[in-house]
């Protein structure tokens, strides 16, 4: 890999996880946050369909954990200052509805704990950086101003996105052959208070570059400026001589072009004052469809308004690049553009640099924009232009649409400068049927003008990316979502040999999946799939890492690959009765030449129900296990959790299964059933077989995120997380035409399980959730009010004809699926909840659907009749919330809900309220919990829908 890049927003996900791991690669293909511009082996994955992977990793849902928060923390105060005294009574006073307030100090104490460190390996794995973080920033750092153009949301003081995370300070460590640590070294010059933000390795480890900021005081600008530091003694210094060159982050930020240079995206000196909005328009708001061009698109938000909106947007996002040496030498890299990425080849010959620029659209955001992609060589000279593509408003919202003409063009690992990219044959229209669908394409980068591109592969599903090896192997992705197809086809790039079907399979099939191979780092600083020889052996073995999804939990392993007879013999398998260990990266390639089994090294992760998450290092032949890492545990006060995994039927025979979590100490037998909290999330599946799978493990730590529902253990609830609720569309069937029938019937077993075990009060049972979860919550109270005794929602949609042109993975319009949109909307329903309601959301939610309007409306709506209900909008918040104050009052009104309304619900009122619901017609649903709550050690579905309402 060329460099490590690592910044972050602030997110819900959980302050006292264990570390965020930057690992030098990924088992499988490297995750976003390890890619280089030169290790995009499956680039257009995500783009393209982000629910299907080619194969799994074990890897990287145990890394999607683990996103740091870097923030401030606050003192206890209220706004103004004041002590935000905890009323355990929850007295129904005015007070309740003015003022930001605290949960108990027993969920308090967890939020506020201070958060771990992030990790960073050096390119040559002698080196782990210790990224420090600070906890939950104040609501003052979200109440900065920001502007919200073609998608993004703009802090103007600094020139980048805002809501930035950062690091306070970095600490390194040298990585000894025993795996022990050294003493810490920390990176030491720079103004105490600094925000640290886009920490890079160079290619050769010897330096690292970081961005830096400060808050804005007089004589101190706010802006980004870039740093470097010597790794070996620790002194860092400006890289720019001049105190008036700033970085422009908007997009990408700069890239290392080599050991010694970096080419940035810096603010041109001479830009001038951002544009003024005019006091009087020059007109009114004019869109067109004249030329009666089907544009349909996904509820986006904070999208470009008019011309003053344009203007500012190409203000703020213009860069003028800039090459930089570590001497401080300068020199201009072409005009100011709208650069959105920076991409140096592997020979550091070559630099491909993408943009947008107008005309711009106001109907999508600034990824559909018009986009251009340059070819240059490295010292700053224009070769040609490889593609201008038009704004892509048109792209059908059908899954496994795309964009027309070149996508997904990457530098081939293996190579020196040559490039690879995509095109469509079916107009990106995946309702289109032709063969093939797909075409890939390399040519060299020096190849004579007029010379015609190659063509490398044609793929009749849609293109999924490539990880490369070298001329003799090369793995090619294609899926299909509909389906649930995905296939991986084994290629010789540098001869004619037929390529071979590697894997056909359903990516519901978590049971089948063979696990992903491993990388090794290049000396250019890519990564490419890892060959291994067998000592004395002939043949050629790839290290496949799974996962290892099995009816008793995930069993995660390494399997030696013959790439040439398909057999496999498997060398690693995580410990399956107490421990839950994975396989994080590749740490023995380091050397040129053969990689041999027996001189394996790999970088692993080890915990359990009760132990964080710790490091390790892993070798070979005598499989010897060396500690690196010795983190406290960050809750000791829950340490002794009870955590098991459970498995029960639904009505239709369709397996289910959740993770039950209970205070620690306690004994059914003894204390007798206790209120219970259910989080869950659905999940859509196209059979029922591939539904009843087991995901996740029995033995994962129970990571409490920020505002995770296992933070009411601290409150000695019983809490049912992830509960499966599969919505199942066999063959033609749409899932969601019988949404609310599978809802309800995955939530009546889910209830009955926790009651059949005598861990659940039957009367004390409540529902909650977030995003898709809320959606599921609101739906539950309506249509099986004999369930639950309140629920909690949280940044939801509830009204689908908001939504009309399809929302998570529904691809049919209001207009092709009306009953469908009427029937799923709770906001249809509002008439029938009874039971109480408490709905959270962000006032400045950006999420695709989410708008704060759906909140507020189906407030409306259950006031209109009758129901008992409260609404709590949180200032500046988006669809996460980040700010201490906000989280705070979040959990304090979480808290008090349940008290009033799951703890202290009479056994009467319950009776009472069955009584008049007793004739609702049941109808129902199964699922697993939301990327909001990944930090409760439950994983995620093979499709990674966590976090938007589509």
């Amino acid at each position: 890999m060329r460099l490590h890049k690592v910044y972050h927003r602030f997110s819900l996900l959980s302050l006292t996880s264990p570390p965020f791991l930057i690992p030098p690669c990924s088992s499988s293909t490297p995750p976003p946050f390890l890619r280089s511009k030169r290790c995009r082996t499956t680039s257009s994955l995500s783009s393209n369909n982000p629910f299907i992977k080619p194969m799994s990793t074990s890897s990287s849902s145990r890394l999607r954990n683990l996103v740091p928060v870097g923030a401030i923390g606050t003192e206890d105060a209220g706004p103004n200052g004041s002590a935000a005294a905890y009323d355990y009574s929850y007295n129904d006073d005015d007070e309740l509805n003015s003022g930001y307030r605290l949960p108990p100090p027993e969920i308090k104490d967890i939020v506020d704990a201070p958060p771990l460190p992030a990790l960073s390996f050096s390119p040559f794995r002698d080196k782990i950086l210790f990224l420090k973080r600070r906890s939950l920033p104040p609501l003052s750092e979200l109440a900065k101003p920001e502007d919200k153009l073609a998608g993004i949301r703009i802090d103007g003081k600094s020139n980048a996105r805002s809501r930035m995370s950062f690091y306070t300070g970095i600490g390194i460590h040298d990585l000894k052959d025993d795996g022990t640590l050294g003493p810490e070294k920390s990176i030491h010059g720079f103004p105490e208070g600094s925000k640290l933000n886009f920490v890079t390795w160079s290619p050769d480890g010897k330096h690292l570059a970081f961005s830096i900021r400060q808050d804005e005081v007089e004589d101190v600008d706010s802006k980004l400026r870039l740093w470097v530091a010597d790794v070996e003694t620790g002194k860092a210094k400006p890289l720019f001589q001049s105190p008036d060159v700033f970085l422009n982050a908007i997009y990408d930020q700069y890239v290392w072009v080599n050991n010694s240079t970096l080419l940035v995206c810096t603010i041109p000196e001479s830009r001038g004052s951002p544009p003024k909005k005019p006091l009087v328009p020059a007109g009114p708001k004019i869109q067109s469809n004249e030329q009666k061009t089907v544009v349909q698109s996904r509820t986006y938000q904070d999208l470009l308004k008019d011309e003053y909106d344009e203007d500012l947007f190409e203000y703020y996002a213009t860069s003028q690049l800039v090459l930089v040496s570590l001497d401080g030498a300068v020199r201009l890299f072409g005009e100011p553009a709208l650069y959105t990425s920076l991409d140096p080849s592997p020979d550091e010959k070559y630099i491909l640099l993408s943009s947008t620029h107008r005309p711009f659209s106001f109907t999508v955001p600034s990824g559909r924009f018009p986009r251009k992609i340059d070819l240059w060589t490295a010292d700053g000279k224009f070769l040609r232009t490889i593609c201008d593509l038009p704004v892509a408003e048109d792209i059908p919202i059908a899954s496994n649409s795309v964009r027309k003409g070149m996508r997904s063009l990457n530098w081939r690992a293996d190579k020196p400068s040559e490039l690879y990219w995509v095109e469509t044959q079916d107009g990106g229209d995946a309702k289109v049927e032709v063969s093939p669908r797909d075409i890939v394409y390399t040519q060299s980068a020096d190849a004579p003008q007029g010379e015609e591109p190659k063509i490398f592969f044609k793929l009749d599903l849609r293109y999924g990316g490539i990880s490369w090896c070298d001329d003799s192997l090369a793995l090619v992705y294609e899926s299909w979502y509909k389906t649930r197809r995905v296939k991986t086809w084994l290629v010789s790039p540098g001869s004619n040999e037929t390529p071979r079907l590697l894997f056909d399979r359903s990516s519901e099939d978590v049971y089948s999946d063979p696990g992903s191979p491993m990388f090794r780092r290049t000396p250019a600083g890519t990564y490419v799939i890892a060959k291994f020889k067998k000592e004395n052996k002939e043949g050629t073995y790839l290290l496949l890492n799974g996962s290892g999804a099995t009816p008793e939990g995930n069993i995660p392993f390494l399997d030696l690959f013959d790439i040439e007879t398909g057999d496999k013999e498997r060398i690693w398998q995580s410990d399956k009765e107490k421990y839950f260990e994975s396989v994080v990266a590749l740490m023995s390639d380091q050397t040129a030449g053969d990689l041999y089994v027996n001189d394996l090294k790999v970088l692993t992760s080890k915990e359990s129900k009760t132990e964080n998450t710790q490091y390790y290092l892993q070798k070979w032949p005598e499989k010897k296990s060396c500690q690196i890492t010795n983190f406290p545990h960050p809750y000791p006060q829950l340490a002794s959790l009870q955590k098991e995994m459970v498995r029960y039927k639904r009505q239709d025979g369709v397996q289910l299964t959740a993770t039950l979590y209970l205070p620690p100490g306690y004994d059914a037998s003894r204390d007798g059933p206790l209120p219970c909290l259910v989080w869950s999330y659905p999940g859509e599946f196209k059979n029922k077989e591939a539904a009843g799978q087991v995901r996740g493990s029995p033995n994962t730590f129970a990571g409490i995120g920020a505002t995770s529902p296992l933070l009411w253990l601290a409150r000695r609830y019983a809490i049912l997380s992830g509960p499966t609720i599969p919505i199942i569309g066999e063959g033609k069937e749409e899932a969601n035409d019988s949404y609310v029938d599978q809802l309800v019937w995955s939530a009546e077993a889910a209830v009955e399980e926790v009651i059949r075990r005598g861990v659940a009060h039957p009367d004390k049972i409540a529902i909650g959730g977030h995003s898709y979860g809320a959606f599921m919550t609101a739906n539950l109270l309506a249509h099986a009010p004999h369930l639950f005794c309140c629920g909690i929602a949280r940044s939801g949609a509830y009204n689908r004809t908001l939504t009309p042109f399809g929302f998570q993975n529904e691809d049919r319009t209001l207009w092709d699926a009306t009953d469908t949109y009427i029937k799923m909307s709770p906001f249809m329903a509002a008439n029938k909840i009874k039971k109480p309601i408490l709905l959270i959301h962000g006032e400045e939610d950006n999420n695709s659907g989410t708008l704060t309007m759906q909140s507020d409306r189906f407030f409306q709506a259950l006031k209109g009749h009758g129901a008992l209900s409260r609404l709590v909008i949180l200032p500046f918040e988006s669809h996460g919330y980040s700010s201490r104050e906000s989280i705070m009052h979040c959990l304090w009104e979480t808290d008090r809900w349940l008290q009033k309304f799951c703890v202290s619900n009479s056994s009467e009122a319950s009776i009472e309220s069955k009584t008049d619901e007793s004739k609702t017609v049941a109808s129902g649903g199964g699922a697993v919990a939301e990327l909001e709550d990944i930090g409760n050690g439950v994983d995620g579905l093979h499709f990674n829908t966590r976090s938007s309402l589509w």
